[in-house]
């Protein structure tokens, strides 16, 4: 069984700037792809320096979550207090006060490290753990910083107890 704890946590905002992934929910690699492509983008642009000057800490979140029937994927920062206007693909995520299943990880980058996080998370852990089971809402792979030529970090899901 993956290393995972589960967590109570207070209420959070993360400001995100978001695009749809078009691939079907089973395409890994049709997800995968568009992730890279966006993250690559929002990089090259200027758009994750805009993110990182208005965070509260030194977090990058990854954030998925379903918005109006639509598969929506974020790159973003944990916030305090409003957000810029920014584009239409833009806004402010609520993470909900309560539990949270929190798996940790290490990658040689944040991209591999999103997919690994991702993929215990969903395709070990939660299928595991039979007390607890997520029923949606935003997710999110934290990107917490860089030790010795890696990339660490976690991945957020909000659980409820069954």
């Amino acid at each position: 069984m993956s290393n995972y704890q589960l967590v109570e946590k207070e209420s959070f905002t993360v400001f995100g700037l978001g695009t749809e992934l078009k691939s079907h929910y089973t395409d890994y690699a049709g997800i995968n792809k568009e992730k890279s492509d966006f993250w690559e983008a929002v990089g090259k642009d200027g758009r994750l320096d805009t993110l990182k000057a208005i965070a509260a800490n030194d977090y990058i979140f990854a954030v998925s979550e379903a918005v109006n029937n639509k598969m929506m994927y974020y790159a973003g920062v944990m916030t305090e207090g409003s957000a810029p206007a920014s584009e239409e693909s833009s806004r402010l995520i609520q993470f909900p006060k309560g539990e949270y299943l929190v798996v940790k990880g290490e990658g040689k980058t944040a991209e591999e490290l999103n997919n690994q996080l991702a993929g215990i998370a969903f395709g070990q852990v939660l299928p595991e753990v039979n007390h607890v089971a997520y029923v949606g809402g935003p997710n999110t792979a934290v990107i917490m910083g860089e030790r010795n030529g890696s990339v660490f970090g976690e991945m957020w899901i909000p659980v409820v107890k069954k």
